[in-house]
């Protein structure tokens, strides 16, 4: 590996240690996973704009210039998340924003011992059905599970799971769509 990717990889663990150890010391799991969101924020408006990408990382601005705007654009944004995107800015490092969201989720969810499942229903769950999502998945990965429940009645009805990249789909809406799949591209000579 070159000597300007190992920088590259130090700076990201630094960034992503940086706000991990801020942001346990001030509230433990609570406030890391509260971060996690504000990060998973910042970084869908940011790949979400190109106008604002490009502002960010025009070397045309002074690093302070960029640092100010950072600050700006994300002046609603958790503070202790605001002032490492604006440190990003101002050392023209947002390039490396998804790099240093991937390494926060992954040190945090090992310095906390859990694992992090989105969640998706159509209503939000009640205690029971909570219990039950946590205990089962707890069990299947080996560790204390923390959901992050998110509800979209677009899905119609049933669940989405996700972690790590990975997905399980047991929506109404995902199921309709495979049926509907299925009968159009069959062809058995049949009719229908």
């Amino acid at each position: 590996m070159s000597t300007n990717r190992l920088l590259v990889k130090e700076e990201i663990a630094t960034y992503a240690g940086m706000l991990l150890d801020a942001a346990f010391s001030e509230g433990g799991q609570e406030r890391v996973l509260d971060v996690r969101d504000q990060l998973e924020t910042v970084l869908s408006l940011y790949r979400g704009n190109t106008d604002l990408r490009e502002a960010l990382t025009d070397p045309a601005y002074s690093p302070e210039q960029r640092g100010r705007l950072a600050a700006n654009v994300f002046e609603g944004i958790d503070p202790l998340v605001n002032s490492v995107i604006t440190v990003m800015a101002e050392r023209n490092n947002l390039g490396e924003l998804l790099q240093v969201v991937s390494a926060f989720y992954e040190t945090s969810e090992e310095k906390l011992g859990v694992c992090v499942v989105d969640v998706t229903t159509v209503v939000a769950l009640d205690d029971e059905l909570r219990s039950v999502i946590t205990e089962k998945l707890s069990k299947d990965l080996g560790k204390k599970v923390v959901l992050r429940e998110h509800i979209d009645t677009s899905i119609l009805g049933g669940i989405i799971m996700s972690t790590h990249g990975k997905r399980i789909d047991a929506s109404i809406a995902s199921q309709l769509e495979h049926t509907r799949n299925v009968l159009t591209e069959s062809n058995d000579g049949g009719e229908c």
